[in-house]
């Protein structure tokens, strides 16, 4: 599949408030299929704009190779609530998009997209990031090793470390940085969702990792 088109993708974590704003950004766009967890989740993804529903659970998957077949591009926006890192790991965010990486590598999928978090990794932070690692550190470190999971994986990759996610308006007025940028703010979940589906067809994000927020506003960044 060539890097400017793609026309079937997967959401993992489509039933969160990012996943669905996914697909509600992808329908009628591209073919979408959605992964859940949950089978009884699956007529409420058709009508948020699945094309398609694949229930396995990424902890504890039968067979990710259905999943990732056929497809073009990974979106993940998988993530675990702050209230879970008191049941431990293993994580979502960290074993589990591991699994997802492992199958989309091994059924030559073109792309990998990530919503990571702002504080993820060994760059310079600002105060909000460093707030983020305070308060779930273990998720963040989670995040951490799944990033270098889709680095180390031989798939064209964006990873997105967004801000305070808000279920805000789309925007499209964000601010874009390479790590260490120190930004800090708010990002909605409709903006995040634009960005992860533009990804795959934008060179300039191919094998890129960016941290991105919308408020506050940084036009000179």
């Amino acid at each position: 599949m060539s890097a400017d088109r793609v026309e079937t993708i997967l959401v993992a974590g489509a039933t969160g408030g990012t996943g669905r704003a996914v697909l509600r950004l992808g329908r009628s766009r591209v073919t979408v299929r959605a992964l859940t967890r949950s089978p009884a989740a699956a007529p409420d993804l058709r009508a948020a704009g699945a094309d398609e529903v694949v229930v396995d659970d990424l902890l504890e998957p039968d067979d990710l190779s259905a999943a990732v077949e056929g497809v073009d591009a990974v979106l993940s926006a998988v993530g675990t609530a702050p209230t879970g890192i008191r049941s431990g790991p293993p994580f979502v965010d960290g074993a589990g998009t591991r699994a997802l990486v492992a199958a989309a590598a091994d059924a030559d999928v073109d792309a990998f997209v990530m919503a990571s978090a702002i504080g993820v990794g060994p760059e310079p932070s600002s105060p909000l990031a460093t707030a983020f690692d305070a308060f779930i550190g273990p998720l963040q470190e989670a995040k951490a090793a799944a990033e270098a999971a889709i680095r180390d994986a031989p798939l064209r990759h964006t990873i997105l470390r967004p801000g305070v996610l808000t279920n805000g308006s789309r925007t499209d007025l964000v601010t874009v940085a390479e790590p260490g940028a120190k930004l800090w703010g708010m990002i909605s979940r409709a903006d995040v969702a634009r960005l992860m589906l533009a990804a795959p067809t934008t060179p300039a994000a191919h094998d890129r990792t960016f941290e991105v927020v919308s408020e506050p506003r940084l036009p000179a960044r």
